[in-house]
């Protein structure tokens, strides 16, 4: 978990139906206890007539709050089987809820644990999803003949570059993980024949969504 954690980035409603009863899962990224809160009491409010909002959430790095509940199905049939999903699909920080319009038949207990567990997966499949990595906005500043030998090497190891300043100096601000970092730095020492800056800005978390960089504080 020192480099990085799966997690929802964009949360989704997915839907089926099952023996004419309705299951709605809708995910959500979740960072405290207080976004669960607020998620549940909105889901129960938006679907105030459904007979049943089930939930299962994860929490924290090293999953310290890990909860799921049936809301009034048998015990066992619908808050577990969610939670085992997610926890299957590895995510971390993630919530979700799955809302039940009971369709007049009984499903029996293996129909109720596939139609929730379905029901997350299709949540989930209109989910974004991708690995949050740890990682630092490195700061380097060079003269105009160097820019080129940057762009070279942050290039050849898949290093976003995500702003380049250029003034008397060329100032550029690369996208480097943790697992990176030193590598990083001791090539563009030797490139550069020590004749270089570089600064650590900031630690933060980004993850690559369609192959292009989201920058996360957290």
């Amino acid at each position: 978990m020192s480099e990085g954690y799966k997690t929802v980035l964009t949360g989704g409603t997915g839907e089926i139906v099952e023996k004419k009863s309705r299951f709605i899962a809708t995910v959500r990224p979740v960072k405290t206890e207080a976004d669960i809160l607020t998620f549940l009491e909105e889901t129960k409010k938006k679907y105030w007539d459904a007979r049943h909002n089930c939930s299962a959430y994860t929490l924290g790095l090293n999953r310290e709050l890990t909860r799921c509940s049936d809301d009034g199905e048998p015990s066992g049939t619908a808050g577990r089987p969610m939670l085992d999903v997610l926890l299957g699909a590895g995510l971390y920080n993630t919530a979700v809820i799955v809302t039940r319009y009971f369709g007049g038949v009984l499903l029996g207990t293996g129909g109720l644990v596939r139609a929730y567990s379905d029901a997350v997966r299709a949540g989930l499949a209109a989910s974004v999803i991708a690995e949050k990595i740890r990682g630092i906005s490195l700061k380097v500043t060079t003269d105009y003949t160097g820019i080129g030998k940057l762009q070279y090497l942050a290039g050849e190891r898949d290093i976003p570059i995500l702003d380049t300043q250029y003034t008397d100096k060329v100032v550029a601000f690369l996208l480097v993980s943790h697992s990176q970092e030193g590598e990083l730095k001791k090539a563009l020492t030797e490139k550069f024949n020590g004749r270089i800056l570089m600064e650590k800005e900031k630690d933060l978390y980004f993850a690559l969504v369609n192959g292009k960089p989201k920058v996360f504080e957290d």
